[in-house]
C-alpha cells in the first residue's frame, strides 16, 4: 500500500511539474543565478494544456503587480480567460483581491499579501512566477507614498529582481503616453525615468504607454459627470483645448495578453495605445453631457488660477499630522499633464503593429454614464429630451 501511495504521489508531482514549469524555489533549477533569459526563451516554449479557455492551462505564470487597480483588473480577466494562473500581490485588507478570484476557476487567481518596501516580500510573489506586468501607478501623492517611490523606484526595483529570478521570461512595464523627462508633471518624469530603468535591467521587456484610460471605473468621465450633477457645471482648465486621445480599457488589456501570446516580436519594443480618435477636453466634456442628458454648463478656468487652488495640498501634503483628502478635479500634476497636447506620436508603434482594433469611444465603452442621467437609466433617449435649462431650479 505505501509502495502504491509513493508512485502516485510521483506521478502526481511529475504532472504538476510538466504543467508549472518553475520551480518553487526562488531562483530555478535550469537558470544560472543573475542572468535574465528573457531574450533567449519566449512563453510559447512553455507546455499548454487544454483548448485555450479559462479552463486551460496557457503556461504562462503571472505575477500582475497593480492588480487590484482600474486596468489590473481587465489584465487578470483577460489572463484568466486564456488558462493563465495569475498571481495578485496586493498590501491592503483581504477584501481588494476578492472580485478578482472570480475571473478565474478555482485556484486560478491566487491573493499574495506583500509589502513593497521589504524586497523579499517581493521576491516571495514573483518566485513562481515565469511573467512579471508593472501597472503600479497613482495620478496623486499621499504622505507614504511620493511620485518617485511609486513609479520610478518600484519599477527599477521589479526589473531588477526579475533580472536575477532567472526563470522570468517576459516583463511588461507599463507606462504613460506622454511620458518625458522633460514633462512639466512630475509623474510623467517619474514614469520616463522608471521606462529607462526597466531597460537598463531589461532590454528585453516590452512597454507600453497607453493614453487616458476611459471604461466603468475611469477617473475622468465619472470624475465629470459626478462633479456637472452635484454642482449644475463643469470648470474646464484653460478654454479645454488641449488634445486628448482616450482609449478603452479593455483594449489596453488586450494588447498586453496578446504581446504575451506571440513568439516574441514585441520584446524590447515600446508601444503607444492611443484610441482611434483625438478629442479636445471640450469634446469630450460634450460626449459626456449628451450622454447623461444634461445641458452643458462651463466654467473656464485660467491655468494660472487653477494652479493656486491646486497648490495648497500639494503644499501641506508632508506637513499635517493627518491626511489629506484625494485631489479630484484640481490635481496639480494633472493640470500640469493637460496643459500641454497629449496624443500617440507618427512613428511610434501602435495596435495595429500588434493586431488589435481599438473601440471607438461613443458607443458601448462610455455606457456606463447613464447611470449619472437624473431621471435614472432609461430618461431621455434622444438629445431633445435632454433636462431643459429652463426647468433648472
Amino acid at each position: 500500500m505505501q509502495a502504491i501511495t509513493r508512485r502516485l504521489g510521483s506521478q502526481s508531482s511529475t504532472s504538476l511539474k510538466s504543467i508549472y514549469p518553475i520551480s518553487h524555489h526562488y531562483y530555478g533549477a535550469d537558470h544560472e543565478r543573475g542572468v535574465s533569459t528573457i531574450a533567449t526563451k519566449g512563453v510559447g516554449h512553455l507546455v499548454r494544456k487544454g483548448t485555450g479557455g479559462r479552463s486551460s492551462v496557457s503556461g504562462i505564470v503571472a505575477t500582475v503587480f497593480g492588480a487590484t487597480g482600474f486596468l489590473g483588473r481587465y489584465v487578470v480577466q483577460q489572463l484568466a480567460k486564456m488558462g493563465s494562473q495569475v498571481l495578485v500581490p496586493f498590501r491592503g485588507s483581504e477584501d481588494c483581491p476578492r472580485h478578482l478570484k472570480l475571473m478565474g476557476d478555482l485556484g486560478q487567481i491566487v491573493p499574495m499579501k506583500f509589502n513593497p518596501r521589504d524586497e523579499s516580500s517581493v521576491k516571495a510573489v514573483m518566485a513562481r512566477a515565469n511573467v512579471v506586468i508593472n501597472l503600479i501607478g497613482r495620478d496623486y501623492e499621499t504622505r507614504n507614498f511620493s511620485y518617485e517611490e511609486v513609479h520610478y523606484h518600484m519599477a527599477e526595483k521589479l526589473a531588477k529582481i526579475s533580472k536575477e529570478h532567472g526563470g522570468i521570461m517576459r516583463f511588461i512595464q507599463v507606462s504613460c503616453l506622454g511620458a518625458s523627462p522633460s514633462s512639466s508633471s512630475r509623474m510623467l518624469r517619474c514614469k520616463a525615468a522608471a521606462e529607462e530603468a526597466v531597460l537598463r535591467e531589461l532590454p528585453e521587456a516590452t512597454i507600453f504607454k497607453p493614453a487616458a484610460l476611459i471604461g466603468t471605473e475611469d477617473r475622468i468621465l465619472n470624475r465629470w459627470a459626478q462633479f456637472a450633477k452635484k454642482y449644475g457645471f463643469l470648470p474646464l482648465m484653460g478654454n479645454g483645448n488641449t488634445k486628448i486621445q482616450p482609449v478603452y480599457v479593455v483594449d489596453v488589456a488586450s494588447a498586453l495578453t496578446t504581446a504575451l501570446k506571440d513568439d516574441g516580436t514585441s520584446m524590447g519594443k515600446t508601444y503607444e495605445l492611443g484610441g482611434p480618435e483625438i478629442f479636445t477636453i471640450h469634446e469630450l466634456a460634450e460626449i459626456m453631457y449628451d450622454v447623461i442628458r444634461e445641458w452643458p454648463r462651463y466654467v473656464n478656468v485660467p491655468l494660472p488660477i487653477a494652479k493656486a487652488l491646486a497648490t495648497p495640498r500639494e503644499l501641506l501634503l508632508n506637513k499635517v499630522p493627518f491626511p489629506l483628502p484625494k485631489p479630484e478635479t484640481f490635481n496639480l500634476d494633472q493640470i500640469h499633464a493637460f496643459a500641454t497636447d497629449n496624443v500617440v506620436s507618427e512613428n511610434a508603434l501602435t495596435f495595429n503593429d500588434l493586431g488589435v482594433v481599438p473601440h471607438k469611444l461613443r458607443g458601448y465603452p462610455i455606457e456606463y454614464l447613464i447611470q449619472y442621467r437624473k431621471g435614472g437609466p432609461q430618461f431621455g433617449s434622444t438629445i431633445s429630451e435632454k433636462v431643459s435649462p429652463d426647468a433648472w431650479p
